[in-house]
């Protein structure tokens, strides 16, 4: 790629001496004898940088490039004068130029602050590509009415500072709602730090939370900030709230409540401006009856209740959610190009999905890295992948015959589970990492349903 440089200057021979240096170089170098030429020239020629005089006759040089900065805020501009002054070089770069140069221009320090320039502007548009990438995983796909039911709340209440609890089934896309509502909170520059409370221990969840002092604890070799003060002026997502322990909920009740946190061994109260967003896959309700989750806390974090829904019941986005899913994992290196048919996407759909939208990532995945040609059909997806949880809709699937809805939808989970350990032939590390589950939270669960080889 051939870089463009535009030189502004009402001399010509300034002009014509600082062309001759740069195209010497390999720079192709474009010329304009006055603010209000640059100004017309900028446009179309597109520089990659700008050299631009203080003083000229008519729009003097920082008008001008106060100009350039409203046509174009990433302009990147170089001042020069032969009558340089500390006041005007500050006004300069408050005005977003990135250097100040001294006429006679030394041409080793003119081909240094080239090569500068062009590194942040390569810099920043990595950045931007980097940033482009991480919206694009945490995007929220669809356009159901389920779906934009959600979207409604998070435009009314991401802007407050109210807290939120996010409900939902596991892979329904709770940390997707998180992000969104930290992205259109005026903290969205700020830290959003994210806590799975069910994949840490329950003895250590509080110095991940809280923090601890070198010695209070076998292994705490040195001082460590918690969560809390890690995301001070920002956003703290406590993923999973349901399985912290009741110590620990006592002492977020009082960083609720008042705004500090003290570290474990410590007796230093630290000041946190934290803004707290909470999901669970558990009815906390049927938590606090039975003991487990404090009432207090709940209504604490229950400000805004935001659930969201399954994929069963927004199937209707399965295609949108196909494509954003397909394009993301074709830009892997090595991933062979997959087109799905329309008859494959109808399969999908048919399907009920029990890990939701986390599982059709994993389906697509499958599909695009096992199907044998081209096109994924209807026939690679009823092969490719599991039975389980692929009844049609209209179908009436076995359904386990228990009392309240709370304890189907355990009978249901440990079903789920259970077929999933058989799939895996009872290797837990492999069946954690196809539900994209912790494996201390999968342990939990086959402790809690008391799952066994023999079950099976």
């Amino acid at each position: 790629m051939t870089i463009r440089l535009l030189v502004v200057d009402d001399e010509s021979g300034v002009r014509d001496a600082i062309r001759q240096v740069l195209e010497y170089e390999g720079y192709e170098v474009k010329g304009a004898s006055s603010g209000g030429e640059a100004i017309t020239v900028y446009p179309e020629f597109r520089p990659h940088l700008v050299f631009l005089d203080v003083k000229m006759a008519g729009l003097d040089g920082l008008e001008t490039l106060s100009r350039l900065r409203d046509l174009d805020p990433r302009a990147l501009v170089v001042m020069i004068s032969g009558h340089g002054t500390v006041a005007t070089a500050v006004q300069a770069t408050q005005q977003g130029a990135f250097d100040f140069l001294e006429k006679p221009l030394d041409t080793d320090r003119l081909l240094v602050t080239i090569r500068n320039a062009l590194a942040r502007t390569e810099l920043i548009i990595e950045n931007e590509r980097l940033r482009a990438s991480v919206d694009e995983r945490y995007a929220m796909v669809g356009q159901s009415p389920a779906l934009r039911a959600v979207w409604d709340t998070i435009e009314k209440v991401g802007p407050t500072g109210a807290r939120v609890l996010i409900t939902g089934e596991n892979g329904s896309g709770k940390e997707l709602v998180a992000r969104a509502i930290h992205d259109q909170s005026p903290r969205a520059s700020l830290p959003f730090v994210e806590v799975n409370c069910a994949a840490i221990p329950s003895e250590l969840i509080e110095s991940e939370l809280f923090g601890h002092i070198k010695g209070s604890f076998t292994g705490a070799v040195s001082d460590r900030p918690g969560k809390f003060e890690l995301a001070d002026t920002g956003t703290l997502f406590l993923d999973e709230i349901g399985d912290m322990s009741l110590a620990a909920q006592a002492k977020v009740l009082r960083v609720l409540e008042e705004g500090v946190v003290t570290r474990i061994g410590g007796g230093k109260a630290i000041t946190v401006d934290v803004r707290v967003l909470a999901a669970t896959n558990k009815h906390l309700e049927t938590e606090i009856e039975e003991g487990r989750f404090r009432d207090d806390l709940y209504y604490r974090l229950n400000v805004v209740p935001i659930e969201v829904p399954p994929l069963r019941d927004r199937l209707e986005d399965i295609p949108l959610l196909v494509e954003h899913f397909s394009e993301n994992i074709r830009g892997r290196a090595g991933m062979p190009v997959r087109v799905f048919t329309p008859e494959a996407t109808r399969a999908l759909q048919r399907r009920s999905w029990p890990g939701n939208v986390r599982e059709l990532r994993n389906a697509v995945e499958r599909l695009m890295i096992l199907a044998p040609e081209r096109e994924i059909t209807a026939a690679d997806v009823e092969g490719l992948l599991p039975a389980f949880g692929g009844h049609v809709q209209g179908d009436a699937p076995d359904v386990p015959m228990v009392g309240t809805f709370d304890e189907f939808r355990q009978e249901a989970e440990r079903s789920f589970l259970l077929s999933r350990l058989r799939e895996h032939h009872w290797n837990v590390a492999e069946t954690a990492r196809a539900l994209a589950m912790p494996r201390s939270n999968l342990y939990k669960k086959i402790e809690r349903y008391g799952l066994t080889r023999e079950n099976g």
